[in-house]
C-alpha cells in the first residue's frame, strides 16, 4: 500500500470545520490530546506500518 498524497476526501472543507468544532472550548493541552487520540485511532484504522512511516516522514518534511 502506498500513501495517497493527492486530494482524496469528498468533503474536505466540511471535515476541517468539524475538526475545528471538535477543538472549540478545549485548552491547548486538551486540543493536543484530542489530536493525539485522533492520530492513534486513524493509525490503527490504517494498520500498515510502512504507510504510517511514510506519512510521518512526509509530515516532518512539511
Amino acid at each position: 500500500m502506498t500513501l495517497i498524497t493527492t486530494p482524496n476526501l469528498d468533503d474536505h472543507d466540511g471535515f476541517y470545520a468539524e475538526l475545528l468544532a471538535a477543538h472549540r472550548g478545549l485548552s491547548e493541552t486538551q486540543g493536543q490530546a484530542l489530536n493525539a487520540q485522533l492520530i492513534l485511532i486513524l493509525a490503527n484504522h490504517i494498520g500498515d506500518r510502512e504507510v504510517l512511516t511514510e506519512a510521518l516522514e512526509l509530515a516532518r518534511q512539511r
